[in-house]
């Protein structure tokens, strides 16, 4: 069991879990929305690419390569104690996946009685999403964690522990504060929803929740939990 809890947050086992995921989600929009497949990427994944043709790597395969050379990279560093059954790994992965998807889907539906006592009506509406909306939400799965776990959450904590803050305080501190930058992005840009205090503070939840499954859990599980959740509320009409 120890060796499992540890396998799934190993890079070469997060690498070989994201792989078809990344492949599904940028093969899907290419095959649905041929030269219109920018409109269907979510926000994460715009704003990685649009930061990317600053630099002048526009190309449609420089964002997901980028991520599979940096967990690549990391399996390179940490190869001496991979997983030696990652298959069994991966099985174990997308079983807790769909596991924390529901527990965060469950406990959305019964976030309004939850917050009702801070005084904020909460309005959450789920509709049916076609396959193209679903694709969406696995490359939010995708990207959202790269941009802020991987990248936010974990520069922070490294920035922290620099300047001499103790790892007792800095991981809380950069949880948090990945968190609500996790639920403000959800209200910036054109695409951005109207500020609303309810969808806000359980955006911040669930930003928490997906750190701790960052942290404990890795990489791997993070992206296919949130890509469940996303996929969850969204086919499922409450």
């Amino acid at each position: 069991m120890k060796s499992y809890l540890a396998a799934t947050r190993h890079p070469w086992v997060c690498f070989l879990f994201l792989l078809p995921l990344i492949a599904a989600y940028e093969g899907g929009l290419y095959r649905i929305g041929g030269d219109q497949a920018a409109r269907l990427r979510n926000g994460a994944d715009a704003w990685l690419r649009w930061v990317l043709e600053l630099f002048g790597a526009g190309h449609v395969l420089v964002a997901p390569l980028i991520v599979l050379g940096l967990l690549l990279l990391w399996s390179w560093w940490r190869w001496s104690d991979r997983p030696e059954d990652p298959l069994t790994a991966l099985f174990g992965m997308a079983f807790e996946s769909v596991l924390f998807a529901v527990v965060l889907w469950q406990f959305s539906r019964n976030f309004g009685p939850i917050i009702d006592g801070l005084g904020i009506k909460l309005q959450l509406t789920f509709q049916t999403a076609p396959a193209a909306q679903i694709l969406t939400f696995i490359g939010a799965g995708i990207y959202e964690e790269v941009l802020f776990r991987l990248g936010l959450f974990g520069g922070l904590v490294l920035l922290l522990r620099v300047v001499g803050l103790p790892g007792v305080a800095a991981l809380p501190l950069a949880a948090f504060a990945a968190a609500l930058a996790f639920a403000a992005a959800h209200h910036v840009g054109p695409y951005g929803e109207p500020m609303r205090a309810d969808y806000f503070v359980f955006r911040t939840i669930a930003g928490l929740f997906f750190t701790s499954l960052f942290v404990l859990r890795g990489f791997g599980i993070a992206v296919g939990a949130h890509a469940g959740y996303d996929i969850l509320v969204g086919v499922v009409v409450s």
